[in-house]
């Protein structure tokens, strides 16, 4: 995704209407971090609605499925704002890429991870990403790790320690594919928001944002249907909701956010912002699933967005 020129900041409508246009960024923050909290908070909503969705689909249907209906939806979105969905010959390796990184890897992964973990366990997990994404960001983009950028990072990583411990998460033979999975996952999509910076697609974002999801979930989908028995027309009403919930906030919404984000901010900062997502998880999943919450859990949260709320201002 090509890395836009500085103009002078707007309103949030204006942002929101400069990433539709693929017109040139702000030279502001604000809407880069504006961009970011609406894709934690979508993605940190999704991990209790694809653990409830997991009664009534299989992993890789539901993971692939959401995604390819999504990625029609965000390309109508496209040629509503007359962005040109065309790739250029010499960007499809580059698009496969990272369409596997950011979205095959974490949508199959995570999806699969969920089968053997908790909703607010398996979130945490997801995102040691930054810790992965600050490491590689350093040989990658040259990207200078400052010493209040690092006190952010390890404030972070500290509270998703807590929080692991907090939840009590086991390392058991029971547990430990899904937190193979999730590890995995989050490395592989650290690994494509790094190389996304390095080597940024020449597409308008939402052309990007539709290709990549598309591409990326495609071959979940297709694992899906041959390897699973999904029957979506059984669906329960709530679980009608829940799939529009996800295909609508988590694609057409939250992607288009965090690829507006990794845009306007650095590497590392993007990706320590993330840690939001399991704050939001795990909260959503203890009110909606009954998964635990307790004084250790909202004191390791609060380290968190502090850690967070540090790397922004660095």
């Amino acid at each position: 995704m090509p890395l836009n020129k500085p103009v002078e900041a707007g309103s949030l409508a204006e942002s929101i209407s400069t990433v539709s246009s693929g017109a040139p960024a702000p030279r502001s923050r604000l809407p880069g971090l504006l961009f970011l909290l609406t894709t934690s908070v979508g993605w940190g909503l999704n991990w209790p609605v694809t653990k409830r969705l997991l009664d009534e689909l299989p992993p890789l249907s539901l993971r692939g499925g959401t995604g390819v209906i999504g990625a029609f939806l965000i390309a109508g979105i496209a040629v509503a704002f007359k962005q040109k969905l065309k790739v250029p010959p010499g960007q499809w390796p580059r698009l496969i890429m990272l369409s596997v990184l950011n979205v095959t890897s974490w949508m199959a992964l995570m999806g699969l991870a969920l089968v053997w973990l908790p909703a607010s366990e398996a979130a945490v997990l997801a995102y040691t990403m930054p810790v992965w994404a600050s490491v590689l960001a350093w040989p990658i983009l040259g990207e200078r790790i400052s010493l209040v950028r690092v006190i952010a990072l390890l404030m972070a990583l500290a509270g998703l320690v807590a929080l692991m411990g907090g939840s009590g998460i086991a390392a058991s033979m029971e547990k430990l594919p899904g937190i193979v999975l999730a590890l995995v996952g989050a490395f592989a999509f650290a690994l494509g928001t790094v190389i996304a910076k390095r080597a940024p697609l020449s597409l308008p974002p939402l052309a990007a944002a539709a290709w990549q999801v598309g591409i990326g979930c495609l071959p979940v989908a297709i694992a899906g249907l041959i390897f699973e028995s999904p029957h979506i027309s059984a669906l329960t009403p709530l679980g009608w909701w829940l799939f529009a919930y996800s295909v609508l906030m988590q694609f057409c919404v939250a992607y288009v956010c965090w690829f507006a984000a990794l845009e306007r901010l650095p590497a590392s900062v993007a990706a320590i912002g993330t840690t939001l997502v399991p704050v939001i998880g795990v909260v959503a999943s203890a009110i909606t699933l009954g998964e635990p919450l307790g004084p250790g859990q909202i004191a390791a949260l609060v380290f968190i967005i502090a850690g967070v709320m540090l790397a922004t201002r660095s």
